[in-house]
């Protein structure tokens, strides 16, 4: 029955956190974003994020948060969420889940603890700007 369930491989449809200037704190700040590099329409999408990890000895975690969109185009981003400071320390984890056609598709995007940092920025497709991926 196993060899019946076939799980379709997430291609070209990836995370990537950048940072940006915030009027509201005065500073510059990580903002995660789904980036469809695919010549897809991705449809139906949910991302569902949370951090978790240990800072000084004690287990942290945050909670859950939902994101849902109705479309996301080929060759496009979307903007999920601004990543708060206290959490870069964490790991960061994105469950994407999403539709093409008919099939679903989903996948787990991790930023592990202390890598959403300046020091591991590349430039991000489509976006054409510096920021911290995970594929």
């Amino acid at each position: 029955m196993k060899a019946d369930i076939i799980i379709p491989e997430v291609e070209n449809v990836f995370l990537a956190v950048v940072q940006e200037w915030s009027d509201d704190f005065m500073e510059k700040v990580w903002y995660a974003y789904l980036v469809n590099d695919s010549d897809y329409l991705i449809e139906s999408v949910m991302v569902v994020s949370k951090a978790f990890g240990t800072i000084d000895d004690e287990m942290k975690k945050t909670s859950l948060l939902r994101h849902a969109f109705v479309a996301v185009p080929p060759v496009s981003v979307v903007k999920i969420e601004m990543i708060e400071k206290s959490v870069l320390a964490l790991n960061n984890e994105f469950m994407l889940t999403f539709f093409i056609g008919d099939k679903l598709y989903d996948k787990k995007f991790i930023f592990k603890a202390h890598s959403i940092h300046e020091d591991f920025v590349e430039e991000v497709p489509i976006l054409f700007i510096d920021g911290v991926i995970v594929r």
